[in-house]
């Protein structure tokens, strides 16, 4: 085994282990500590694929800055411990059929790929110089509708978080 596929399997499964903790966690901060955890180990996927830039770009701006984002809406709507309910039937419905079919998806994925062509380090497109023209330039418009809609985001957590005297009165003046 190399040990390529060592850190490969490694930050594999804890991005896996993050993600079934974040579902589990009752409380929102862990929930958001857990998502922290998992978008570090696909960062470390990203360096296994060459991708170094993709990889900072992962822990810059997920990693760092939405999730302050998430943790300051978090604290601002105070949340706490969430109630356990049963489960909705449309999830049950449709969710554990969804993830069989993807299951099986990938597994006939991987199997159907040969193995006789290992990735290589480096070997996938994903120069800065490359990225940035394609983000700037033929991307610039999505790009820049995505930054709006963060901000109106934040703006509704804010809406949502005001006490209701606060916005009463408010409206008096």
């Amino acid at each position: 085994m190399s040990i390529h596929l060592i850190l490969f399997l490694f930050f594999g499964a804890v991005a896996v282990a993050g993600a079934v903790n974040l579902l589990a966690q009752t409380h929102p901060i862990n929930s958001a500590l857990s998502l922290i955890a998992v978008m570090a180990a696909l960062a470390g996927e990203f360096l296994l694929l060459g991708a170094e830039f993709v990889a900072a770009i992962q822990v810059i701006v997920y990693a760092g800055a939405i999730m302050v984002l998430f943790v300051f809406v978090i604290m601002l709507l105070n949340a706490g411990v969430e109630e356990h309910t049963k489960g909705s039937r449309v999830a049950i419905l449709f969710g554990i059929p969804g993830m069989l079919l993807g299951s099986v998806l990938v597994a006939w994925a991987v199997a159907r790929s040969s193995g006789d062509e290992p990735v290589v380090a480096g070997a996938l497109a994903g120069a800065p110089k490359k990225i940035a023209t394609l983000l700037f330039h033929e991307f610039l418009l999505p790009f820049e509708i995505t930054s709006i809609l963060i901000l109106i985001a934040i703006m509704g957590a804010v809406v949502l978080a005001s006490k209701p005297q606060l916005v009463q009165k408010r409206k008096e003046h």
